[in-house]
């Protein structure tokens, strides 16, 4: 299956070298993360084409063959210049839709004046890469008490810094004082490419410009240290970030399609 997008390309190059399988069958793949089977993007079945009505049964015969027992459904689409009508069938079907904007600089727009004084860092020790999972609870999973996003986050942070420790790039923190408020990772996904991954930013801590400081500072890092030529990165169009990243030098390139249900 020849992959066009490049949203997809760099999904599938990071998830390999972090350890996930991705199998080409040819009329779609399979990617799997056996040691992290809750995580959505990681198990799931990437599509060539958007599917008509009557092949999504098939599609969802094909899912439940690949994951047997699994408590979602997660499938990718390969269509960089889709559209809200692209995922209509899914979503008449009871399933969540996703059509996120691929954005991408070749330059840097310039450095956020009059910003915060922040620090920022690589994320090197175990107590670093700790920071790194009670960020991901703060942001998205309620709380130390989620105890099934906590373990999902744990194994995730896992995966992430075996990106790092193949010197593929880095995984950066927002320092107030010793504790990490923000944090993304950018990486090497592809010749040219650098992908950038989960920008968060502790909710006590925004409104602050820390995640705007963040990506340019870690944009130069791609630009200089990486010898990347081309930054992706992958935002909900409606959010306050894509005017974030807008700000920067991102601008639209693509749509990323994604249909998924929890069981």
């Amino acid at each position: 299956m020849r992959i066009v997008s490049s949203a997809w390309q760099t999904d599938l190059a990071l998830l390999e070298a972090s350890g996930s399988t991705v199998e080409d069958h040819g009329t779609h793949c399979v990617v799997r993360t056996a040691d992290n089977p809750t995580y959505h993007w990681g198990n799931f079945l990437l599509l060539p084409r958007p599917p008509a009505a009557e092949e999504v049964d098939g599609w969802l015969a094909a899912f439940d063959t690949a994951f047997p027992g699994s408590g979602h459904v997660a499938i990718g689409i390969d269509a960089p210049q889709g559209s809200e009508a692209d995922v209509a069938v899914w979503a008449a079907r009871g399933f969540e839709t996703d059509l996120s904007a691929v954005m991408t600089a070749d330059r840097l727009g310039p450095a956020p004046s009059g910003g915060p004084q922040v620090r920022v860092r690589a994320l090197v020790s175990d107590g670093d890469w700790g920071q790194r999972v009670a960020l991901s609870l703060a942001c998205h999973g309620g709380g130390t008490d989620d105890s099934a996003y906590a373990d999902f986050a744990r194994r995730r942070a896992v995966a992430e810094r075996r990106l790092t420790d193949v010197g593929l790039g880095d995984w950066f923190g927002v320092f107030d004082g010793d504790l990490m408020v923000a944090g993304l990772g950018i990486f090497r996904a592809g010749p040219g490419l650098a992908r950038f991954q989960d920008v968060e930013t502790h909710p006590a801590h925004r409104r602050r410009g820390l995640a705007t400081a963040l990506v340019h500072a870690a944009s130069r890092h791609a630009y200089d240290a990486l010898g990347s030529a081309t930054l992706v990165i992958v935002a909900d169009p409606s959010y306050h970030a894509y005017r974030l990243y807008e700000r920067v030098g991102f601008r639209r390139t693509e749509s990323q399609l994604q249909v998924s249900l929890v069981r």
